[in-house]
Order: C-alpha cells, then sequence, then structure tokens
C-alpha cells in the first residue's frame, strides 16, 4: 500500500511537474489574410492576383517580469504558389532609418502602410503598456526593414530587419520570412521589452514603363480549407537570446469567394 502511495505521489509529482514546465512557454495566436493594396484595384484576395498580406499575433504570458519573454525573430511561411517580384522597388536603408527615421525615407519604399506594436515596458518598477507605430520598409537587396517606435511612458526605437529565403518554397509552403528582432532595454539598466501584440500589413505595388509591378501575389489554386501558412515566434527565455523558445503557429488563410 505504501508502495502504491509513493508511485501515485510520484505519478503526480511528474504530471505538476509538466504542467509547470507546459505554462512556462508563451501562449500565441496566429491569422494572416491576403488583402487589396490601396490604389490598385482587383487586388487582394483574388487566384493569381497582386495582393498585401495583413498578419496578426497575440501573445500572452508571464515568463518574464510579469509578461511575455522578449521575441527576437519572427518567421512566417507563406502558402505554397505564392509568387514575389522585390526588384524594381525603392528601398530604404538601415542608415537612413537610424539617423533620419521613417521621414528619410524615399516614396515608395514603404512596403505598407503604419502597423501597430502593444508591448510591455518597465517603468517606475513596474511592468507596464506602451503602444507602438510599426513602420516597413523595403531594403537594398531584396529585404524589409522593420521599424517600431514609442514615446509613452518611455522613447523606444527598435530597427528589425527581415529577409524571405527558399522563394521556390519548401515543405508543403511557400517563400519563407525571416526576421530577425534585437533585445532593447525599456530604459538603460532595465529589464527588455516584449510584446503583447502586432498587427502589421505588408505588400504594395508600382507603376513603372507602363506596367504594374506587384511585390507578391496570391498563388493560383487554394487547398480546399484555405491557404496553409506557419509562423515561428521566437522568445528569448529570460532575455537570454542564446537560449531561444520557438513557438509554432499553423494557419488557414480563407480561399477567395467564387
Amino acid at each position: 500500500m505504501r508502495k502504491a502511495s509513493a508511485c501515485l505521489a510520484a505519478c503526480i509529482a511528474a504530471l505538476l511537474a509538466f504542467a509547470a514546465a507546459a505554462s512556462a512557454t508563451p501562449t500565441v495566436t496566429f491569422k494572416a489574410k491576403a488583402v487589396p493594396i490601396p490604389h490598385f484595384p482587383h487586388t487582394g484576395n483574388i487566384l493569381g492576383a497582386g495582393t498585401a498580406v495583413e498578419a496578426e499575433f497575440a501573445i500572452s504570458g508571464t515568463e518574464y517580469e510579469g509578461s511575455p519573454p522578449p521575441i527576437i525573430g519572427v518567421n512566417v511561411y507563406l502558402p505554397k504558389g505564392s509568387k514575389l517580384h522585390p526588384a524594381g522597388f525603392p528601398t530604404c536603408s538601415n542608415t537612413i532609418l537610424e539617423q533620419i527615421g521613417p521621414s528619410g525615407c524615399p516614396k515608395g519604399s514603404a512596403a505598407g502602410p503604419i502597423g501597430k506594436v502593444v508591448g510591455f515596458v518597465s517603468f517606475g518598477g513596474e511592468r507596464v503598456i506602451e503602444n507602438l507605430a510599426l513602420s516597413s520598409f523595403y531594403s537594398p537587396g531584396g529585404g524589409f526593414a522593420f521599424f517600431t517606435a514609442g514615446h509613452s511612458p518611455v522613447s523606444l526605437e527598435i530597427l528589425s530587419s527581415g529577409k524571405y529565403t527558399q522563394l521556390g518554397g519548401a515543405a508543403g509552403f511557400g517563400p519563407k520570412l525571416l526576421t530577425k528582432v534585437p533585445l532593447v532595454p525599456s530604459v538603460p539598466g532595465a529589464p527588455f521589452a516584449s510584446v503583447k501584440s502586432i498587427k502589421v500589413k505588408a505588400g504594395s505595388a508600382i507603376k513603372k514603363n507602363g506596367k504594374t509591378i506587384y511585390y507578391g501575389r496570391v498563388p493560383k489554386k487554394c487547398p480546399k480549407g484555405g491557404f496553409p501558412v506557419k509562423a515561428e515566434i521566437v522568445f528569448a527565455e529570460n532575455g537570454d537570446e542564446t537560449k531561444p523558445v520557438i513557438v509554432t503557429k499553423l494557419y488557414k488563410a480563407p480561399c477567395p469567394k467564387h
């Protein structure tokens, strides 16, 4: 009887330990969809058409100073059959963004409208909410620059870089966007800022030599149930970027309506 009780106690302890380990991972929700490009008709969620992509992330957790751990990477796998055409778009260098900011970027270099980030910062010894604007630009060499700025209660400017890989697709998905995010202290010596939610829209079009160039196009076929999209959020465990924690989310974006 004692052995059975001891075994039961050990099993309960193991389950509690497992539950504690599982709760140490942030919870992430993700969704994405093809949306129209402003001022360009017949774009959006139309098979084969030019499109922008709108993505939303919601993150919850208390693993780091009562908030989710800081993000150090965001990777998004587009649906299989997605086509990209980065050539020909004006670009904005990191140097301009660092020295001047988004106002110094050339016309047409914005990859989309200004998005929104809701984050956590440490201020006055407490963890508080800060709202930030997220601007995206095409970078020289075919990449992206994401400039995130907030002004209250602390002043933050975060420059992240992204680049598409596997343009022909792989593992059942299309091109893969890899984005690296630096660790940023709320104020000097304070814990790093972290993220509660992200809403961003990227993808544009330009007219050149009498033709319209779309940065991205919707696949020509949509599988039953929707376009498969995958996202990976990379967190720095305890604010240590040498200890990445990856949360993977799958989503099916809606097929075009007939």
